[in-house]
Parts: structure tokens; C-alpha cells; sequence
């Protein structure tokens, strides 16, 4: 996958995320998994493609940079406001979520420039995009999930 499409796809992505959680939307089982799923499978494939050029350093590198992103996905799910409707649980971003998700972009965005000034010849940094994207995404979701349980409250039915 070559970087700009990478970009674009990790830029959509947020978008729709970032979009839902700033006007709110219901949750369910769906909107929970499923994107984090299909990010985190194409980043796996993306990786293994190149992962045999990776040197330690740079797989290092990946390893805290996940961590952090994990760390901001836990705090991201922590700040979202669940309330109970007649339709199931909904969630609605707070204005912690949005400064949470700047702080998100912005990291990523620093990482991958400070990957490319060290590592600049590799494709290693430009294959973990959708990796880290669904590490974060992912994260942030278990939360939601385990305030969910924790509340004892119904997620929302699927939409047919």
C-alpha cells in the first residue's frame, strides 16, 4: 500500500470516528469490533510484509509508540459520556475526547516524522499506520465496552 493511500484511508477513518463521537451515536456490538478488527487485520498483513527489513530499533519503536497510543485509547474511552436511551446505550464525545484525540493525531503524526528521520530508507513506519490506528481505536472501544458492563446497561440492538 503505498503512504498516501495509507494517509488517506488513516484520514477517513478518524474522520468517521472523530465524527461520531463529537455528535454522538448509539453503540453496538458492531461499532464497537468491527472497525478495530479490520484495522488491526490490515495493519498485521501490511507489517508482515515488510517486517523481515525492520531492524530492533525500529521494532522498539513500534512497541512504544503502541503502548502510547494504548494509553491514549484507554483515556479517550474513559472521557466519553454513555447514557442509557430508549434505543440502548449512546455515547457522545466530550470536550476531553476531542483535546484526547488531538493529542492522539498529533503523536502519531510526530512519530511517523521522527521514524522517517531516523529510519528514512525503510517502510516500516508507513506499513504500522493502520496498526496503530486500530491499536487506538481499539482501546478506546474496550473501554467504552467495560464501562458498559460495569454499568450493567444493554448496548444498543444492530440497525437493519
Amino acid at each position: 500500500m503505498s503512504a498516501l493511500i495509507g494517509i488517506l484511508i488513516g484520514v477517513l477513518v478518524l474522520v468517521r470516528v472523530i465524527g461520531r463521537q463529537v455528535t454522538g451515536s448509539l453503540i453496538t456490538s458492531k461499532t464497537l469490533f468491527l472497525m478495530p478488527v479490520i484495522l488491526l487485520g490490515v495493519g498485521v498483513l501490511s507489517l508482515a510484509s515488510v517486517v523481515h527489513t525492520a531492524t530492533a530499533g525500529e521494532l522498539g519503536f513500534l512497541v512504544l509508540e503502541g503502548v502510547v497510543l494504548l494509553g491514549l485509547g484507554v483515556a479517550r474511552g474513559t472521557s466519553i459520556r454513555l447514557s442509557l436511551t430508549d434505543r440502548g446505550l449512546f455515547q457522545k464525545g466530550t470536550a476531553a475526547t476531542l483535546v484526547l484525540w488531538l493529542v492522539t493525531i498529533a503523536f502519531r503524526v510526530g512519530t511517523t516524522f521522527a521514524a522517517a528521520a531516523l529510519w528514512p530508507h525503510n517502510t516500516f513506519g508507513q506499513a504500522s499506520i493502520a496498526l496503530t490506528v486500530g491499536l487506538t481505536i481499539g482501546a478506546q472501544n474496550a473501554m467504552v465496552y467495560r464501562r458498559a458492563l460495569a454499568m450493567n446497561v444493554p448496548l444498543a440492538a444492530q440497525q437493519a
